[in-house]
């Protein structure tokens, strides 16, 4: 699905490729958050000019939005799971903290930055199947975008390959919390999806989707999210500060990104807070 003015193009083996004003904008945050990693900005130029993953995750979003009735999951989503958790992922960092790859002296931040990277891009897929199970297809539909990339990047290195595909599928097929996940780069996509819910998201869905059904309350709930923010804390490393329009979107912070949280293993390093605008916030970690 097309959204609507056309405003960068790329070309990548003489395919053009059109995105929207948003599309656009969230790349540009990417861009400039990793202007201190080249490998990662290499990767990510690489991947938004990738024609091949710009259909599959806009055919992803028609039959997320149109097909089942539910809200975004399609390229501007995912570009904003990726920016999320680079937001993180550099927090942790600059706080001395290491990633699990590093941690276990097996790779490098780069190489994390990387897996994540690759993941947010991608954790979506399956979404053009269907809901259900959609984070395993998802991790199918990936591999062969996962594994020409990191073959492009990395040609002469086999352990980078290795290890930044394992990362990055562990993080899309556990970004649903109901597969247990161990990384702390699965768990920043864990948590940088769930922080992904403001009203932008569930405006096309309530446009087009007027009939009530089952499973609404997400849409209405996130259309209560007028802000979040992820920015460093003062208790803890990472402060996701969330403001909300009315009381529907506790529904949204405690059903879904609540539950992210508790399912991460970065969880220790999080602090929520959220509340209407115009009260008093209500601390959730």
């Amino acid at each position: 699905m097309r959204y609507h003015i056309i405003k960068r193009r790329y070309k990548q083996k003489r395919v053009e490729i059109m995105k929207s004003v948003k599309e656009v904008a969230t790349e540009t945050k990417i861009l400039d958050r990793l202007k201190n990693h080249p490998k990662s900005l290499e990767l990510v130029k690489y991947l938004f000019g990738d024609a091949e993953l710009q259909e599959m995750q806009e055919y992803a979003n028609n039959v997320s939005i149109r097909r089942l009735g539910y809200n975004d999951h399609g390229p501007v989503h995912m570009r904003q799971v990726v920016g999320n958790a680079i937001k993180m992922l550099n927090i942790l960092h600059d706080f001395g903290i290491k990633t699990s790859l590093e941690q276990e002296e097996i790779g490098t931040f780069e190489d994390s930055m990387c897996a994540v990277i690759m993941a947010g891009m991608m954790h979506d897929l399956g979404m053009a199947i269907g809901r259900q199970g959609h984070e395993e297809m998802s991790a199918l539909l990936a591999q062969p975008i996962i594994e020409r990339t990191l073959m492009h990047l990395f040609p002469d290195d086999l352990h980078r390959r290795v290890i930044i595909k394992a990362v990055a599928t562990e993080a899309i097929v556990g970004h649903m919390s109901s597969r247990k996940i161990h990384s702390i780069e699965a768990g920043i996509i864990l948590i940088a999806d769930g922080c992904d819910m403001t009203k932008g998201r569930a405006r096309i869905p309530m446009a087009i989707n007027t009939t009530p059904k089952v499973g609404d309350i997400h849409k209405y709930s996130a259309n209560a999210i007028n802000r979040i923010s992820i920015h460093k804390g003062e208790r803890k490393p990472i402060k996701i500060d969330i403001e909300m329009s009315g009381d529907v979107g506790f529904f949204q912070i405690e059903e879904v990104l609540l539950q992210k949280i508790d399912a991460s293993p970065a969880k220790q390093f999080v602090e929520l807070y959220a509340g209407v605008a115009g009260e008093p916030r209500k601390c959730y970690l």
